[in-house]
């Protein structure tokens, strides 16, 4: 099998990737471990910043993001009992970020590929990498009980940050720049009113930090740090 682009990983990164290389004329093959359905359903960030939602116009997916996302052009802080709204539409020349669950988006990137008949292996199992360092790497795969190799001319690595691609690589070959925070976060959904049409966020003195946020469907968000 021969492609431009071997790409792994159906998240979001993957199939946009994807996207943009068939509107480029560019062929791509994507791997996925998984099945088509658990990618469909998986739950994870629901927040697009404005870069996100330039590549899902520029990909033409950006249609039913447009028309469901809640777009917030600010957001609040609230300390000594005021609020103070932080307005982002003014203060970046325009951006702002929308709120659209990435299981939303993994389905407007997935319905048009389908519909393009562009290829994806799904419940692609032992996928390895070989000669990454060349100028003909290749991808090995297992799919119902059959071997297959992929020779192509770019890997893309999409498959996050313990998937193959990145243990591929050697460690001479990977830098990180990382921060890590002395706290951690918990999720509470709740169908109720949102307090804002916007993010919010509070703090007092010795106590956790809580913000509010929300979601399409009239579901708040609120993260305890």
């Amino acid at each position: 099998m021969r492609t431009q682009v071997a790409i792994i990983g159906a998240g979001p990164s993957g199939l946009l990737l994807g996207q943009l290389l068939h509107k480029a004329g560019i062929d791509n093959i994507v791997l996925e471990r998984q099945t088509g359905d658990y990618v469909l359903g998986r739950i994870r960030a629901g927040i697009l910043e404005q870069v996100s939602i330039d590549l899902m116009d520029d990909a033409g997916v950006g249609r039913r993001m447009h028309a469901e996302g809640l777009v917030h052009g600010g957001f609040e802080l609230l300390f000594s009992g005021k609020r103070h709204r932080i307005d982002m539409i003014r203060l970046t020349g325009g951006k702002n970020v929308m709120v659209y669950g990435q299981t939303e988006l993994t389905r407007d990137l997935t319905e048009p590929r389908q519909a393009a008949d562009l290829p994806t292996v799904y419940e692609a199992k032992n996928v390895a990498v070989h000669n990454n360092d060349s100028a003909r790497p290749r991808v090995t795969y297992e799919k119902d009980g059959q071997s297959f190799e992929i020779d192509s001319d770019f890997i893309a690595g999409c498959d996050g940050f313990h998937g193959v691609c990145r243990a591929s690589l050697p460690r001479s070959a990977i830098s990180e720049y990382e921060k890590v925070y002395p706290f951690g976060w918990l999720g509470l959904l709740s169908d109720t009113p949102p307090v804002s049409e916007e993010s919010t966020s509070t703090t007092r003195v010795a106590s956790p930090c809580v913000r509010n946020a929300t979601r399409p469907a009239a579901v708040t968000t609120c993260r305890c740090h």
